[in-house]
């Protein structure tokens, strides 16, 4: 009998990462296909047609793309273990800095990533701008952040903010960046709880793993921006 639950996706996606953490913790079954960002499936193609990127969720062959959005539909789907608080406004609160965290890695961190020279320096300030936002947002509301309040559980925060705590300083050894993300200390405290959550290690790859993925990366996207 087929999975109902499937999940493309690629190894070293931070935002892959999360729709694996909150699948196990939902406790659904699902399967899992790798895909080659430089050979992608007619699958993948045919899921996402319009950015052709993962995350994709596919559950009972309907497809549902971007990592947040899946995110919000498993929540919505499988309601036991929730992840979203049930106070209104905590829930708009949580969905406002899921959003903040997103567009600053995206929009600023990664376009530091590639960027060299002047263009560099300016975007790393931005960045160290959106660190310092995001590092008094945990200090202030640490309960929306259940491993930040000490809890055993991981809530939604928790999994959108890794692609700050864990994924961005391999980013910025790997593109030379100068944001140092770890030198804040409430998103350090912060990454130190989240990375020894049981079911965050057992999904998180090593950074051993992922730094050279990204140093071939950054010569990839150099490189052609030489051309």
């Amino acid at each position: 009998m087929a999975t109902e639950v499937k999940l493309l996706g690629i190894w070293p996606s931070p935002f892959v990462f999360r729709v694996k953490v909150a699948l196990q913790l939902k406790g659904v079954d699902y399967e899992y296909f790798e895909e080659d960002p430089f050979n992608k499936s007619p699958k993948l193609l045919e899921s996402n047609p319009i950015h052709k990127k993962v995350p994709v969720l596919i559950h009972g062959e309907k497809p549902i793309n971007e990592s947040l959005t899946i995110l919000e539909y498993i929540e919505e789907t499988w309601q036991n273990n929730p992840l979203l608080p049930q106070d209104p406004y905590e829930r708009a609160t949580v969905r406002f800095w899921a959003k903040f965290v997103d567009d600053l890695f995206w929009n600023k961190a990664f376009a530091a990533f590639i960027a060299k020279g002047e263009a560099k320096e300016k975007i790393e300030k931005e960045v160290i701008e959106g660190l310092e936002k995001i590092d008094g947002a945990i200090k202030e509301k640490s309960s929306l952040f259940n491993s930040a309040a000490g809890g055993e559980s991981i809530g939604f925060l928790d999994i959108v903010f890794g692609v700050i705590g864990y994924w961005l300083p391999i980013y910025e050894e790997a593109g030379s960046m100068q944001t140092h993300t770890q030198k804040f200390p409430a998103i350090a405290e912060w990454t130190t709880k989240f990375v020894n959550h049981p079911v965050i290690k057992e999904n998180l790859p090593s950074t051993e793993s992922l730094l050279p993925f990204f140093r071939q990366v950054h010569e990839f996207v150099s490189a052609a921006s030489n051309n």
